[in-house]
């Protein structure tokens, strides 16, 4: 990515107190891998153009040496306003699912927790928003766009909180929900989610020293608007869900189905920490639904009883067309550094098609972890 200095400068500072509401002299902690955009932009620049506090921290949000790791850094260094990734939180809530480790501290300095990543998932809100009793705000952006394209923004007016949507868009960012033909979809349908052009500040104008391809991979898919490759859609009150990747949409006997929503469903089974949905090619059907599922510290389960149980949840809640019956109980799902799940080397694997280990993966031995629960189905 390619950015002016100037322009993101500009987007960050604003964003540290209208989005994030702190202000100068507070103690302001972005949990995430410093490689990723979140590294530069939230742990270096934003905060300290913002007359902030800035905590680096390595290491994981577990095993170092308890799940009580990130709660003893916010009560240590009195973090007023934590950001990190929804997986972060749902590996605390699988070694630690009653929250005991978080009791241990001194947490009442603590004014907001701000998650973004990955989709933060209706049960992973409310299991940190009952532990916490503080406002936990869902925001969603890009690498590309440099800061939040939606969020709650604390420091402008806080709205009423919609678990599963990162709220309304932010100033600066005119975002629309277009169908195959760019044509803007109506509230409740899913599609495209784009930003009309020009974009605001802080994103980026180019990728570096290649103009053609960042024209062809966000701009001629739609012209006029920003490609975000993402699907979802506006609600009547203007509140943005983001359901996943485009590619994360499947095609299952002609029917198009969202992964994300079928995730959302498995999340909310008692006995699941975190999961991932991807469709597998299939004869028949074109695609089947495939769910990876990590069960919470101390849940023992019959793997088949478990599986019955979720494909009776996606089947009542979404309906006998997502075609759900196959899910793998696994140890762990394969991650970058900074939380996302590899969807598209699990699909490859699963597909028995050829893949790379990503060079930001946290650990490659998960990916033949995945190839051995598939195979041994």
């Amino acid at each position: 990515m390619q950015r002016d200095n100037g322009g993101h400068a500009v987007a960050l500072h604003w964003s540290m107190s209208h989005v994030y509401g702190a202000a100068p002299g507070e103690v302001y902690w972005a949990a995430s891998d410093v490689g990723w955009v979140v590294g530069h932009s939230y742990i270096v620049y934003a905060p300290l153009l913002a007359g902030c506090t800035t905590v680096l921290y390595e290491g994981k949000p577990v095993g170092t040496p308890d799940p009580g790791a990130f709660w003893r850094v916010v009560s240590t260094h009195g973090v007023r306003t934590l950001f990190t990734a929804p997986t972060a939180i749902r590996a605390i809530k699988k070694e630690d699912p009653s929250g005991n480790f978080a009791k241990k501290w001194d947490l009442s300095g603590l004014r907001y927790l701000f998650l973004a990543g990955e989709r933060l998932d209706p049960d992973t809100y409310h299991w940190a928003s009952d532990l916490l009793g503080i406002p936990v705000i869902d925001h969603w952006w890009q690498t590309e766009t440099g800061w939040p394209i939606a969020a709650n923004c604390v420091g402008l007016e806080p709205l009423p909180i919609k678990p599963g949507s990162p709220t309304r868009p932010v100033p600066g960012w005119d975002v629309h929900i277009l169908d195959a033909d760019g044509n803007d979809l109506p509230p409740g349908v899913d599609g495209a989610v784009t930003v009309k052009l020009p974009l605001p500040p802080g994103s980026l104008p180019t990728l570096y020293r290649d103009d053609d391809r960042f024209r062809r991979s966000y701009l001629e898919r739609y012209p006029g608007h920003y490609l975000t490759g993402d699907g979802g859609h506006l609600d009547a009150d203007g509140y943005l869900y983001v359901m996943g990747r485009i590619d994360d949409v499947i095609n299952v006997a002609g029917h198009r189905l969202s992964t994300g929503a079928m995730e959302e469903v498995i999340a909310s089974h008692p006995d699941v920490a975190e999961c991932a949905v991807i469709g597998v090619a299939d004869q028949l059907k074109g695609q089947l639904p495939v769910g990876f599922v990590v069960l919470k510290a101390g849940a023992e389960r019959d793997p088949g009883e478990l599986e019955r149980e979720l494909t009776a949840l996606v089947r009542e809640r979404i309906g006998p067309v997502a075609a759900f019956r196959r899910a793998v109980v696994v140890a762990r799902l394969p991650k970058t550094r900074s939380g996302k799940i590899l969807r598209a080397t699990m699909r490859d694997i699963a597909d028995g098609n050829p893949y790379t280990t990503p060079s930001t993966i946290e650990d490659p031995a998960a990916l033949p972890e995945i190839a051995e629960a598939i195979g041994g189905k």
